[in-house]
């Protein structure tokens, strides 16, 4: 059976040789490339991306929180906190929303 030529078998490391000590294989900076894009569309749209993920993150431990998720990986670690937070980050943006329509 041949192999088609454009696939490509990702590079392994042999076990005990990985970055971080990992035997599945080489890091992948996966979430360095979605703060990239995060930055980029908080680039292009301004306020209005700011309140957009600020609300969507606020819905998310909003139901996180009703499910029971009382403690989070975030910096601030109480969701209650993590709330509050993201509440007046979309508020911020909200004034940044108003700022650039009362100065247009």
């Amino acid at each position: 059976m041949s192999r088609d030529p454009r696939l490509v078998e990702p590079q392994r490391v042999q076990p005990g040789h990985g970055s971080h000590g990992s035997h599945e294989g080489p890091y992948d900076p996966l979430r360095l490339c979605v703060f990239a894009t995060v930055a980029l569309l908080g680039w292009l749209l301004g306020p209005v991306a700011v309140v957009v993920f600020a609300l969507v993150g606020f819905v998310g431990y909003w139901q996180a929180r009703r499910g029971g998720l009382l403690r989070s990986r975030c910096k601030l670690g109480d969701t209650r906190l993590v709330l509050v937070y993201l509440a007046v980050v979309a508020a911020a943006g909200g004034v940044g929303i108003g700022l650039g329509w009362w100065v247009w």
